[in-house]
């Protein structure tokens, strides 16, 4: 077992273990630490933790100390700083002529670097722009390109569903999410219904897929024929996945009756799964979408906020 301290260096970044010493330290101090990319002011938010040694990459760097109140000035000179490289930059992109979307400026806390993170449609030559900023700064440089879902991490904003975005307040990684999640809640399959605003498919759909799966394996599908318990044969109007209630088209004679059913009540033969998440009545533009979608989904991979 190895005592770890974990550290976030922005809102919602990916958590890196550290040696915490003999510091005494709780969630929410801020702290000094040397990082792959410099002297760096960063946020506990794991207070010192046992940790199996398989779990940690060694060797962990110690906590360099606890952040005094000149750090703490020192880190809010630097957020200013940011805001005034920003605008830098972005001028100097203009002046030569890049087609790049400048997202963020980020100064390290020893000033050994400035980031700049951009958005871009392909490749960007931005070795001139490189040499331009170095005048200015006269410290070490590096432009980073990142992805859409990047770009609306570091923004912010306000989901559909009224709340700030996930990806902000508290999502370290994003994870794998796909069209086959959307199927088995049995959302609308309309692209622009189930994508957030970056465009790429809401984080979201993963929150819930898990209990969906399990709900799932227990219900039949409308159409599906499923004999009840109380001895009638129907077929299946529609159903109630979170409740587990089943409506049933009911044959007496020449009248049909709708009734409702718990699932536990019906039997019926299940269906492979790719018949489940199958839907009939998508049009040809909606799936091309959807497949061109999944494609993005690949394409983007992991966050390039961070540092491996």
């Amino acid at each position: 077992m190895t005592k770890v301290i974990g550290i976030r260096f922005r809102t919602a970044g990916k958590i890196y273990y550290f040696d915490p010493r003999d510091v005494e330290l709780k969630r929410g101090d801020h702290v000094i630490v040397e990082t792959a990319r410099g002297v760096e002011y960063g946020t506990v938010v794991m207070p010192p933790t046992d940790m199996e040694d398989g779990e940690i990459t060694q060797p962990l760097k110690p906590v360099m100390r606890k952040a005094s109140s000149e750090d703490d000035e020192k880190e809010k000179k630097n957020r200013e700083k940011e805001k005034q490289a920003f605008k830098i930059c972005k001028e100097k992109i203009v002046k030569h002529g890049l087609e790049m979307k400048l997202i963020d400026a980020e100064y390290t806390f020893d000033n050994n670097k400035v980031l700049f993170y951009f958005t871009a449609d392909g490749r960007v030559d931005f070795r001139e722009l490189v040499k331009d900023l170095a005048s200015v700064f006269k410290t070490r440089i590096e432009l980073r390109q990142i992805g859409v879902r990047d770009e609306t991490k570091i923004l912010g904003g306000i989901g559909f569903c009224g709340r700030p975005l996930c990806c902000h307040t508290y999502l370290s990684d994003f994870a794998p999410v796909s069209i086959k999640m959307a199927k088995e809640q049995n959302l609308s399959l309309n692209p622009s219904k189930i994508s957030g605003i970056c465009g790429r498919l809401m984080c979201c759909l993963k929150n819930e897929e898990d209990i969906y799966e399990e709900l799932n394996r227990k219900m039949p599908n409308p159409g599906d024929t499923v004999t009840t318990d109380d001895g009638f044969k129907g077929e299946v109007a529609s159903v109630n996945v979170l409740r587990q209630l089943v409506k049933v088209v009911i044959e007496e004679g020449d009248e049909k009756e709708i009734k409702e059913y718990k699932a536990s009540q019906l039997k019926f033969k299940p269906r492979h799964r790719k018949d489940r998440n199958r839907d009939k009545n998508k049009n040809n533009s909606e799936e091309a979408e959807l497949r061109a979608l999944e494609q993005l989904e690949k394409k983007d991979g992991k966050s390039k906020l961070d540092d491996d």
